[in-house]
């Protein structure tokens, strides 16, 4: 896919499975909505509110989800928890855009191998 397609892609699962608030009722939208909660805490706050009950979760959620081997070949599934250990310093916030992008094109990856509305279990634990 193009980046332009990723891009549509994605932007369609923000609108149709990210609510305005909490967490979405469908595992992509979840998704979608963790690295964009990511991206947001490093860019905006400098992950001054980064916490093991927010972004912790999130980030242990993409990697689950995204550390899929019948999807992802094992370069693949490296290069996303190499992104995601990244993200996971909370003393040094990552503001480039490429991981996030990254992310998401896999993000988009998922989501067309699963097809849409896959149910999401909403975390009880997760506070953001």
């Amino acid at each position: 896919m193009t980046e332009e397609e990723y891009f549509e892609k994605s932007k369609f699962i923000w609108q149709n499975y990210v609510p305005k608030s909490g967490q979405s009722e469908f595992v992509q939208g979840e998704l979608l909505r963790a690295i964009e909660k990511l991206r947001d805490e490093a860019h905006r706050n400098g992950n001054i509110n980064f916490n093991e009950k927010c972004h912790g979760i999130l980030i242990g959620f993409l990697r689950e989800k995204l550390s899929d081997q019948k999807l992802f070949d094992k370069k693949t599934i490296e290069q996303i928890n190499e992104d995601l250990d990244r993200l996971s310093i909370e003393e040094q916030p990552y503001t480039w855009d490429d991981i996030f992008d990254r992310i998401c094109d896999r993000i988009v990856d998922w989501n067309i191998f699963y097809g849409n509305e896959i149910k999401h279990r909403k975390n009880s634990e997760l506070y953001c």
